[in-house]
């Protein structure tokens, strides 16, 4: 199998990632440090990722249906969904990635901020304004690439009532709800990241190590030696 090749859904099974805190400076669900988190938060964010479906598993690079029964059991999903993001400490979460093939997302851009859900979103408009950030996922364990993403986005959808929403996004938040999009559609940030970085990620994946990115002065060196591997 090549490097840049997928791990297939009957690959090892993943270790947990550490994610940077979801108010803290960085890309979506990334992690805190370990140390910074008492033993209960530890305890709840281990018992919400272990319901987080891990990289490897198809559903992740499947895309997903439209909702279209807006009813109870989609607000008790809603429910669910957002404390799951709580205690994993996230600070968005698609369907796929509790195993449900339909185009919903919630997400919570900082901590003063309302969760808000997202139904059958859809990217109106996307800046030509970009910007590399580093970013984590809760289903792609103790790993962390360079995405670069538009900086203002335009995303209509639906509330969880049915009833339609716009939301003019800009910085952390629109790039939030482009993370989560993406996992709608089947797109994964390794999909998103350069090359060189996908091939380490996936290497570093297989072998049940983290990755960080090369820093920018490694990273012609980095590409050297995989070309040459």
């Amino acid at each position: 199998m090549e490097e840049e090749d997928e791990i297939d859904a009957g690959g090892q099974a993943l270790a947990l990632e550490n994610e940077p805190d979801p108010v803290a400076e960085g890309g979506p669900e990334q992690e805190p440090r370990p140390q910074d988190l008492d033993e209960e938060t530890r305890r709840r964010r281990a018992e919400a990722l272990a319901q987080v479906v891990q990289y490897g598993d198809p559903v992740l690079k499947s895309r997903a249906s439209n909702v279209t029964v807006f009813d109870q059991a989609l607000i008790e999903e809603v429910e669910r969904m957002i404390g799951l993001m709580r205690d994993g400490l996230g600070v968005g979460l698609a369907a796929n990635q509790v195993g449900r093939l339909r185009r919903l997302l919630v997400f919570q851009s900082n901590a003063d901020a309302i969760p808000q859900a997202l139904v059958n979103p859809e990217i109106e408009w996307l800046s030509e304004e970009t910007e590399p950030m580093i970013e984590g996922c809760l289903s792609i364990p103790r790993v962390v690439v360079e995405v670069e993403r538009p900086v203002h986005a335009r995303v209509s959808g639906r509330d969880h009532a049915g009833e339609p929403v716009m939301i003019e996004a800009s910085g952390y938040e629109a790039r939030i709800l482009q993370h989560e999009i993406d996992h709608l559609d089947g797109v994964l940030i390794l999909d998103r990241t350069a090359r060189s970085e996908r091939r380490g990620a996936l290497k570093a994946l297989r072998r049940g190590e983290s990755y960080p990115p090369p820093p920018p002065e490694d990273l012609e060196d980095f590409e050297e030696t995989e070309d040459n591997e």
